[in-house]
């Protein structure tokens, strides 16, 4: 299946290990393949920064600039729609702190914008402990898929995280009650959004999650860790704000003394369950753990295309170099069977010979780049 949506045409300027760096592609999937450190991984994160956030490493945008350089760094790129062609850039921002994204030359009123264009879902390493880590990355992981779904996801989250640090240290300095209301107010706003979208996010990716039954990538059963206890059910954002408000009144005592807000939605884990085993996902073999990861990238993908119209682009950061090779071949039938385009890395070649010619196959070495025949 081809693409209807790809990035046909990509610039980097000053970029991480890139002087400049241009790539003319078509639909088909990206393959980079090169030695460690040879620029492979920042040039997927550069693709990512086409979406809403921080990126695949999460690194702070004046980290960016390539060494050397005045410190200014830019990501550009021309993505394929069926309504026509639409030019898309980001790169630092004046302050350096942020960054600035330009869609079709235009100045975007918010970074969420991109996400009318371009979906993008990543795995990479790192994310290979996401079941043996702590709760944190396990949220971390379940925003990051929501954000492809609500792009505003990440302005809850960020909105919440904001009014705790307020209230933290409103408890420390004893301040005024009615100070504690008026923010205590703020987060279970934000609260009830990011605790919904979650939910609800879930429940439909639970769905597809389970039509993995039958194939290499095992389904999984999956939760939400209960806010309150296992009883809970909200029937509304108002009752689960007036819930979380009444709460954080009765536990400042508490709070204060754990110099912490103990309860809330930044407390909460996502539980992962290898279906077919009824196993924790924590308790798989590291194998059947990366098989639960990869399954469920590839059902969240099927889920945005669903239900927003655009499949997102994946980028799978050394994919295939711990994968058998049954395992493997069904990656590789599952990307065509999404249709969209799929950049891959590797230090081997070899591992994607089952793409045949569905790929562009480019050798990245200390940060050149060279499209393969």
């Amino acid at each position: 299946m081809t693409a209807s949506r790809y990035i046909s045409r990509l610039r980097l300027s000053s970029f991480r290990n890139y002087g400049t760096a241009a790539l003319d592609l078509d639909q088909r999937h990206v393959v980079l393949t090169g030695a460690n450190g040879s620029g492979k991984t920042n040039l997927i994160e550069a693709v990512s920064l086409l979406s809403p956030g921080r990126g695949l490493r999460r690194a702070p945008f004046d980290t960016l600039a390539q060494q050397g350089s005045e410190g200014r760094w830019a990501v550009a790129a021309t993505v394929e729609t069926p309504d026509g062609p639409v030019d898309l850039g980001t790169g630092s921002a004046p302050d350096e702190t942020g960054r600035k994204v330009r869609i079709n030359g235009a100045n975007a009123r918010a970074v969420e914008d991109l996400s009318a264009w371009l979906r993008i879902l990543w795995l990479t390493p790192a994310m290979d402990g996401l079941f043996t880590g702590g709760a944190s990355d396990r949220r971390r992981f379940l925003d990051r898929l929501v954000m492809t779904l609500i792009p505003d996801h990440g302005t809850a989250v960020s909105g919440f995280d904001n009014a705790m640090r307020q209230r933290n240290r409103l408890l420390e300095e004893n301040a005024d009650p009615d100070w504690l209301n008026a923010i205590e107010a703020q987060m279970a706003t934000h609260a009830a959004a990011l605790y919904f979208a979650r939910l609800d996010s879930l429940q439909h990716l639970q769905k597809l999650a389970n039509t993995g039954l039958e194939t290499a990538f095992p389904a999984a059963d999956l939760a939400l860790d209960p806010l309150f206890g296992p009883d809970e059910n909200f029937a509304s954002s108002t009752a689960l704000e007036q819930e979380l408000r009444r709460h954080w009144q009765g536990s400042r005592r508490e709070d204060t003394a754990a110099r912490r807000t103990l309860t809330g939605p930044h407390r909460t884990d996502l539980i992962v369950v290898h279906a077919q085993k009824s196993m924790p996902a924590a308790l798989c073999s590291t194998g059947e753990q990366k098989a639960l990861l990869i399954g469920l990238i590839l059902a969240h993908a099927r889920l945005v295309a669903e239900m927003t119209g655009i499949t997102p682009i994946l980028l799978l950061d050394e994919i295939a170099a711990h994968l058998d090779p049954d395992r493997r071949m069904a990656l590789f039938s599952a990307l065509d069977a999404l249709g969209t385009q799929c950049w891959m890395t590797g230090t081997d070649t070899m591992l994607f010979d089952g793409l045949g010619g569905n790929a562009q196959r480019i050798t990245v070495s200390a940060g050149r780049l060279t499209i393969r025949a």
